[in-house]
């Protein structure tokens, strides 16, 4: 390729790292511009004596980031879920803690998502398949890869995807120790240990953009809200979820539970310190979930269904409570596809004159943080392009 010459990242998460990392491994001189303090997105982990993530997290490893991080030496110390917290898995039923799903969850679960159709429902196809019923539990299961407060309404084919690797056995999820945090750090290390600089601090504007863009290509590895201000550009829009998170510290009691999942309203809760007991004080468990509102409710909403939840898998849970935060995430989630539409409908990576888009809500597939993958790699690949050719023009200009 000659030399790439150089590129921009403007954006220090997941796809801006995985951005960066695929610019400098080729060769080119990189810079990745991040306005916060620190990497990561919202791939960080809160400081102090609990780890939380922003939301529940967890790698899956039969998804493209895993084997890219594996083939880089990145994954690092993981945890999957512990067998025997498998068996404290709680499914909210008719408003009872149920020990087992209902039967219609592990029919639909083996249905390929190619026989699910793009242009309908989740919900209608489920029925067809498993019942009404089966798919109203099927969907608010599948809420937790999605975010969103009604599940049954986005595509069929797209949450078939995501619900039959959520529900598949044993399960994919593996948990990075020390938290997400601890991944972004490898992610980091091994990008300045390639030549990224990594400029912290640096918020860039429209104004800065155009500055950059003059010196190589740019791939704008933001939010789609703050990439729509960013480039001017009212077209960077798609649909998001909508979801409380809650966050919580309990005194550590024997017989809690490890997951209670919601079937009867979209809803997830996560005891994270049963498979990581560092996310916590010596004593004490780290619990993290979300639970999707409508665009008009209100976090209170949200966080009287976490009680719900943890009425049914976390006996006393009032009088044990040692630290709480809640938050309202709205947009922040990745995208939802509506019946019709599939990721190749979403905004494309590119957006011309060397500027290319990567993140959540942008053309790419995967599920969760996978899409952010995705598009970081195919952004720093065709800004790698775009460089050869810019320093090939320009030579010839000179010469």
């Amino acid at each position: 390729m000659g030399n790439p010459g150089h590129i921009h990242v403007v954006g220090g998460g997941l796809a801006g790292l995985t951005a960066a990392i695929t610019a400098a491994e080729s060769g080119a001189r990189v810079t990745l511009h991040e306005g916060h303090r620190t990497l990561g997105g919202r791939a960080r982990t809160a400081d102090g004596p609990y780890r939380a993530n922003e939301g529940p997290h967890a790698l899956y490893r039969r998804g493209p980031h895993w084997t890219w991080l594996a083939r880089r030496g990145l994954v690092g110390p993981v945890v999957p879920v512990p067998p025997l917290e498998g068996l404290r898995f709680r499914f909210r039923r008719a408003g009872a803690a149920r020990r087992t799903p209902p039967v219609a969850l592990l029919r639909l679960a083996r249905r390929d998502p190619h026989t699910a159709p793009v242009d309908g429902t989740f919900r209608e196809w489920a029925t067809g398949q498993v019942g009404e019923d089966g798919a109203r539990a099927a969907a608010n299961f599948a809420a937790t890869a999605l975010f969103h407060h009604d599940p049954g309404a986005l595509s069929a084919r797209f949450v078939q995807e995501r619900f039959r690797r959520l529900a598949s056995f044993p399960p994919e999820a593996r948990y990075p120790v020390g938290g997400w945090a601890s991944l972004v750090e490898r992610m980091a290390a091994h990008a300045r240990g390639l030549g990224v600089v990594a400029e912290t601090g640096a918020r860039v504007d429209t104004r800065t953009l155009g500055e950059l863009a003059r010196t190589g290509p740019v791939v704008v590895a933001t939010s789609l809200d703050s990439a729509r201000v960013l480039l001017d550009d009212a077209s960077l829009t798609w649909e998001s979820g909508r979801t409380v998170l809650v966050d919580l510290a309990l005194r550590t009691r024997r017989g809690d539970a490890f997951v209670v999942s919601d079937l009867d309203a979209p809803g997830w809760l996560e005891r994270f310190t049963a498979q990581d007991p560092g996310l916590a004080p010596a004593g004490e468990q780290l619990l993290q979930g979300q639970f999707p509102v409508g665009p008009d409710a209100r976090k209170a909403e949200g966080a009287a269904r976490a009680e719900a939840l943890l009425d049914l898998g976390f006996p006393g849970w009032r009088e044990r409570t040692a630290w709480r935060s809640e938050a309202l995430a709205d947009g922040r989630t990745g995208a939802v596809d509506r019946p019709g539409t599939t990721w190749r409908d979403r905004p494309s990576v590119v957006r011309g004159d060397g500027i290319f888009l990567a993140g959540d809500q942008v053309a790419a597939p995967g599920l969760l943080s996978e899409v952010s993958f995705t598009s970081g790699l195919e952004a720093a690949m065709l800004a790698l392009r775009a460089a050869g050719q810019r320093s090939r023009t320009e030579a010839r200009d000179r010469g």
